[in-house]
């Protein structure tokens, strides 16, 4: 039976490369000259370090601009809150998504088994498995899930003939 999995997964070399451009692009820029501002990433998760609030805004915004050129959708970025660190100096942690959340896995569910579509939906971990008798069922499937779920950047891959 043809099947295909809906994932959530963002290309973490990328990202990486993303993060390195930003640092490269702080350390040169003018207006950063003398600032502690800085950029990590650790374990799915970037680090922005600044001395204000609109200093960590500048940074997420090079972070974005490096992120679209190595094609990393941006939806993938969880901003936390801004955080004191000591002294005079802020901090805000941005996760990289990866995974489908549980509810977001049971709202997909329903919305092919509401759509009457002749698919069954199997959550796995977190990823959901669609399959299906026919291939233009799959696909219509696909067609659904990227209308309806349009503030996840979802992909959709392993898919079987």
């Amino acid at each position: 039976m043809p099947s295909f999995d809906t994932v959530c997964e963002a290309e973490l070399s990328k990202v990486k490369n993303g993060v390195d451009n930003t640092t490269k692009e702080i350390t040169t820029r003018f207006d950063f000259k003398g600032t502690s501002a800085a950029i990590s990433l650790k374990d799915k998760e970037i680090t922005l370090i600044g001395d204000a609030e609109f200093q960590l805004d500048q940074i997420e915004d090079v972070l974005r601009n490096k992120l679209t050129k190595q094609e990393v959708d941006v939806r993938f970025l969880d901003k936390g809150d801004v955080q004191k660190m000591g002294g005079d100096k802020v901090k805000v942690v941005i996760k990289v998504r990866n995974g489908i959340e549980t509810e977001v896995s049971k709202k997909i569910q329903r919305l092919i088994k509401d759509s009457k579509i002749k698919v069954t939906a199997a959550i796995q971990g977190d990823a959901v498995r669609f399959t299906g008798a026919k291939r233009d069922d799959l696909q219509a499937a696909m067609a659904l899930i990227r209308k309806d779920i349009a503030d996840l950047p979802l992909s959709f891959n392993n898919f079987r003939d």
